[in-house]
């Protein structure tokens, strides 16, 4: 094997010890490039060694630019693969002077295939920068400009056509964007840059500073081609403006120095960077100064790629669709609304989210188009709360005497919090409307109880109740809650409830016979009915679709709704997502709860942690080890949980019985593994992310969580909830994968703080909403733009959707089709919301 490959092979083994996260080598294997090109070129004598070496080329320096873990696993395996040979790649003819003019040989689909149309009059680049001094941007408000004519008619097929009608997307290069959730032309429109660099600075090059993005205007004098001790081509270009002269470099793209030619005017932006003591521009990006300017002069966009996707081609074909589409996008906003609250048109706004001339301008577009996000969710929730509130409720109501006597009958007193939350509820079951309320308590806080006394009262007016959970061994616990605090008949059906059981408790709920029933999703399967169901709970909301708690609601004639949710969502947020929902917060806890020790632990401790949990079971107690957080991709987080229980069974705990729980697992199975816990026939449970809510072990006295920086400070508390429930002292071991924990603030409030509700707010600060309580699995639609932490937005949505649903419930006048049109899609028929 080339020596050059060998090397490359530790680097990409490190790379995946190190999960991908381009840091095998210092500032990214991207920066690997020059030097290991250089010796694998040299060493590379065989025709097919040298096909390799510059297939893996490309892909190291493709990697930086990847978005998800999954692509940059697919990418390590691919190189590994070349490098043993396993895929076969073609030799490659010589490059003429006509392809290396084209562009690079490994771009299937050039980049020059989305033609650039000359800039209308008056649209170059001192006009956009600003005719003052150098380097000073002016301001002026962004004004919807006509789209450059495009180089050949459009189809008129609208904004559902497919990308494959856009000039130069291709078979591939459409896959490649469907990777991306891009199928449409309107998918592309909504495709949002990730974020911005800021080229929009214009200097002359002898005020340059070390360490600035800046752009500068300039005439070639000079460009020539040299080459390294390895052979490979190094472009450097002089360029001068009049006040000095700079030097430009590229690395191994000797096709530019056709094009960079001595006497050409250009514009230049990136990074001034330093060599040899004297100020140089690093691979900077061009474009010659008669085009309109893309990738330079400007706040230039970043978008998302996968593999085979270019940052050039990406923005090329954004700004082609843009220019044409975005007018063409109908705005659902009526003028009036958007005059008044001063908003941006839609086109304008979503030519300034793509193309910004200024930052401010940004922000502009991105609060409108947050603010259309806002709307429709607002506008759902509250259309469905006000069609649900527009129906009379039954009158749920027992006497003080009752209640104190069912009080009596606890093992424990309320809290105050836990009295608070059942003066709403009582008040709301009385009222003669129907309850919709939210009732948020963190875990071990006393919830179950407020929902069985509930049950009870609705007992109590002869009226049947259902509580429904997310999973059989949560029901389960309920089941047993429900039976040991108010003793009664108590039915439970799930998936494992036996046919001859079930069919009992089927005729019992439509008789009326059974009036408490618990259950998982069983309970809203076609053939469950209620002969008079009074109150549905509902346990750990966001684990459940819309459509599914709308089904179950739909069993009754308006029953009373109660969710509740150990998740503590902070109210900004909650008031977003559960819309019309009234909210009750436990926000105290029982006497006696034992704090749950938590610790912080480097990865070099791993072993000294290991200890530990080995002590605690040999003491007869129960760990839970949760597998790192993998994003976007539960197949990989299934594949690493799969290894890290056979390392740990085989290398660390080989004398203990460990199980296995992933999200890829059916629903049996995972029960099967969740209920062997429970009982105690497994010592320690290796598991994903999916153990977060519905596991009660009073036993399990740890709780080690691997890659704890990669979750938020809201999840994690909710994996430390599922220990400290028995007698025992309970601990909770955060491992990082960074080496240094200083960076790390959130783990340190973790451990310094037991308050749920103080990690959920500065959860909210710290990762932003988006990343708190994802939106699929809260059932409610995706939202890109908005921030869920901007209060004063969600108030303006929310009072506006009040104002039209007052005016128009069903949104039925000719100036509000177009937003009904959009509420349709925006919601995409996800059922009842409220």
């Amino acid at each position: 094997m080339v020596p050059a490959f060998k090397s490359l092979v530790k680097v990409l083994k490190l790379e995946q010890e190190q999960n991908y996260r381009n840091r095998a080598v210092s500032g990214g294997l991207d920066k690997l490039l020059n030097r290991w090109l250089h010796d694998a070129r040299r060493q590379a004598t065989q025709p097919d060694e040298a096909a390799r070496v510059e297939a893996l080329a490309e892909l190291l320096a493709e990697y930086p630019g990847l978005e998800t873990r999954e692509a940059r696993m697919q990418a390590v395996q691919t190189m590994l693969d070349i490098v043993y040979g396993r895929i076969a790649v073609p030799s490659r003819p010589q490059t003429t002077g006509e392809e290396a003019q084209a562009g690079p040989p490994w771009i299937e689909e050039p980049e020059e295939a989305i033609s650039q149309a000359p800039s209308l009059p008056g649209a170059g680049l001192p006009a956009r920068l600003g005719e003052g001094e150098r380097g000073v941007r002016t301001e002026r408000p962004p004004t919807p400009r006509a789209p450059r004519p495009p180089s050949r008619p459009e189809p008129a097929l609208g904004l559902n056509a497919p990308v494959t009608t856009l000039q130069g997307v291709g078979p591939k290069q459409a896959e490649r964007l469907a990777r991306l959730g891009v199928h449409t032309i309107g998918d592309l429109v909504y495709l949002f840059p990730r974020r911005y660099d800021d080229y929009s600075r214009l200097k002359p090059i002898n005020r340059l500073e070390y360490g600035e993005e800046v752009t500068i205007i300039g005439t070639i004098w000079e460009t020539h081609v040299r080459q390294t001790r390895g052979g490979a081509p190094i472009v450097q270009s002089i360029i001068g403006d009049g006040s000095g002269t700079i030097q430009a470099t590229w690395f191994n793209q000797p096709y530019l120095a056709e094009q960079l030619r001595a006497g050409r005017q250009i514009v230049l932006s990136g990074k001034v960077d330093e060599y040899l003591g004297r100020l140089v521009l690093s691979s900077p990006e061009w474009e010659p100064l008669e085009a309109e300017q893309l990738h330079t002069a400007r706040i230039v966009p970043v978008y998302p790629l996968v593999q085979g996707l270019h940052a050039h081609w990406m923005r090329r074909l954004l700004k082609h669709t843009i220019d044409y589409w975005a007018r063409r996008v109908p705005d659902p906003l009526p003028p009036e609304m958007r005059q008044r609250l001063g908003l941006m048109d839609i086109g304008t706004a979503l030519t300034q989210m793509h193309f910004p001339d200024t930052w401010e301008h940004l922000e502009q577009a991105r609060r409108r188009l947050a603010f259309d996000e806002l709307l429709l969710l607002q506008l759902g929730i509250q259309r469905q709360g006000r069609e649900w509130r527009a129906e009379p409720g039954l009158v749920l109501r027992v006497d003080a005497a009752w209640l104190e006597s069912l009080l009596a009958r606890l093992p424990f007193r309320l809290t105050a919090a836990q009295e608070r939350a059942l003066g709403d509820i009582r008040a709301d079951l009385a009222s003669g409307r129907p309850m919709n309320r939210l009732l948020q308590g963190d875990v071990g806080s006393g919830k179950t109880v407020i929902a069985a006394i509930a049950c009870a009262i609705a007992n109590a007016n002869g009226a049947q109740a259902a509580l429904m959970a997310p999973t059989e061994i949560l029901a389960e616990q309920h089941y047993r809650t429900l039976v040991r605090l108010l003793g009664s008949d108590v039915a439970l059906l799930t998936g494992s409830t036996p046919e001859a059981r079930r069919a009992e408790i089927l005729r019992g709920l439509a008789e009326g016979s059974v009036l408490l029933v618990v259950g998982t999703h069983a309970l809203i399967q076609p053939g469950v009915m209620f002969a008079r169901l009074g109150l549905a709970v509902i346990d750990e909301q966001h684990r459940f679709g819309v459509a599914q708690r709308a089904a179950l609601r739909q069993k009754g004639y308006n029953p009373h709704v109660l969710v509740m949710t150990a998740t503590p969502i902070p109210r900004t947020l909650a008031l977003t997502m559960f819309g019309d929902l009234d909210l009750s917060i436990i926000d105290e806890m029982p006497p006696g709860r034992p704090e749950i020790k938590t610790r912080v632990i480097s990865p070099g401790e791993r072993q000294r942690a290991y200890n530990f949990v080995r002590r605690q079971i040999e003491q007869g107690r129960q760990a839970f080890i949760i597998c790192p957080l993998v994003e976007d991709s539960e197949k990989i987080e299934a594949a690493a949980a799969i290894q890290e229980y056979e390392r740990l069974q085989k290398e660390v705990f080989p004398q203990f019985r460990l199980g296995l729980l992933h999200g890829r697992m059916k629903g049996p199975e995972k029960e099967a593994v969740m209920v062997a816990f429970h009982r105690g026939e497994l010592d320690i449970l290796v598991s994903t992310p999916v153990v977060e809510v519905g596991i009660d072990v009073p036993n399990a006295t740890v709780m080690l969580i691997e890659g704890a920086n990669r979750f938020g400070l809201a999840q994690l508390h909710q994996f430390r909830g599922r220990v400290g429930r028995g007698e025992h002292p309970s601990y909770c071991l955060l491992i990082s994968d960074e080496a240094s924990l200083n960076g790390d603030q959130r783990l340190q409030v973790i451990e310094s703080t037991q308050d749920g509700f103080l990690l959920a707010e500065k959860d909210l600060e710290m990762r932003g909403p988006g990343e708190f309580l994802g939106t699929r699995q809260s059932g409610l639609p995706e939202m890109r733009l908005a921030r869920l932490s901007d209060l004063a937005l969600i108030e303006l949505a929310r009072r506006e959707a009040q104002a039209l649903l007052q005016t128009d419930p069903t949104l039925e006048r000719p100036e509000h089709a177009l937003l009904a049109q959009r509420l349709a899609a925006f919601w995409n028929t996800q059922g009842d919301m409220s």
